[in-house]
């Protein structure tokens, strides 16, 4: 059986040797068993020697296939590009830093040999070696999404999984550009088994996520996956609505009974409430906006991704 391994790789060529050699073993210890493997390395326009490093891999391997993107498209088009490329029966999806430990993909195969379940899927128990920060927001992402989202997304859930081939068809047809896979995988359903492990380290080079890229993917997953933040616009909305109509009844009964006076005191609370009703207006605003904005990426159907380059129809 044909199993493919899709690998998005963004300037890591540092990283490469080291995962290469650790895929190598996998192969070999599955002679065995009769499985095959196809390496999809996907460079996402990385600006270090990353494609010279694939090119090489593949002219000495007949099992190595890429795709060169013409820029940086992000994480998630390569794992599209990816699975897109990939001719397997089981397709599976890993980082190239090595944080995805390849150890794990024979026991993976096994699991889904014996017809449990249709994606095993890895889990970190534990985010020792992060910073406690990200740690923490990471933790309060899972929480909120959770709540707001109809599917559940697991706490500390990679996007290292091995799928049979319909999981991987039913993920390809949702075409949607602004793409929040963790999302997809539990949105499509079947049946997934967690692997847990430790986190690990990576191999070589440098982390390419910061805090502000993983807010913006936090912001992207939510938005993708939920319209609870316009729901809370509302809501929150209604509410102050309600207490401005409180108020002024308050105030007209007052005025009423004759115990109402003029303090000119009170321009600055009035200021504050001003400036506080005008501040959620343009937070509602935002968040209509940021909808908006995901509805005219959507409508304009670009493609995912550009290719520059691939040796796809190679031994096909």
């Amino acid at each position: 059986m044909l199993i493919s391994l899709v690998i998005p790789c963004y300037n890591e060529e540092a990283a490469l040797p080291f995962l290469y050699e650790a895929l190598c073993d996998v192969r070999s210890s599955e002679l065995a068993f009769g499985n095959t493997f196809e390496f999809i390395f996907v460079n996402d326009g990385s600006r270090d020697n990353t494609s010279k490093v694939i090119k090489d891999l593949a002219s000495s391997d007949k099992d190595v296939r890429y795709v060169f993107f013409s820029r940086n498209f992000g994480k998630e088009a390569a794992m599209y590009a990816g699975m897109e490329a990939a001719r397997g029966e089981y397709i599976a999806i890993l980082d190239a830093d090595m944080q995805d430990p390849p150890s794990l993909i024979p026991d993976m195969i096994r699991s889904l040999d014996s017809g449990e379940c249709d994606i095993i899927a890895a889990r970190r128990v534990t985010r020792k070696g992060e910073p406690k920060i990200r740690s923490f927001f990471a933790r309060m992402f899972y929480k909120l999404i959770n709540k707001m989202c109809d599917v559940e997304i697991a706490d500390g859930a990679r996007d290292f999984r091995l799928m049979r081939r319909p999981v991987v068809d039913a993920i390809l047809s949702m075409g949607e550009r602004q793409r929040f896979s963790k999302g997809i995988f539990a949105w499509v359903g079947f049946r997934t088994k967690w692997v847990e492990h430790e986190n690990v380290e990576r191999v070589a080079g440098e982390t390419k996520w910061s805090f502000w890229k993983l807010f913006k993917y936090a912001v992207d997953g939510i938005v993708a996956f939920t319209i609870a933040p316009l729901r809370v616009a509302t809501y929150t909305g209604m509410a102050l609505a309600l207490g401005a109509f409180g108020y002024m009844l308050y105030y007209f009964i007052k005025a009423i009974i004759g115990r109402i006076w003029t303090v000119n005191a009170g321009y600055p609370s009035l200021l504050c409430f001003i400036l506080f009703i005008g501040g959620l207006v343009l937070m509602a605003l935002g968040l209509i906006g940021e909808y908006i904005g995901r509805i005219y990426v959507e409508t304009k159907a670009r493609p995912i991704y550009i290719k520059s380059e691939d040796n796809l129809k190679q031994d096909t």
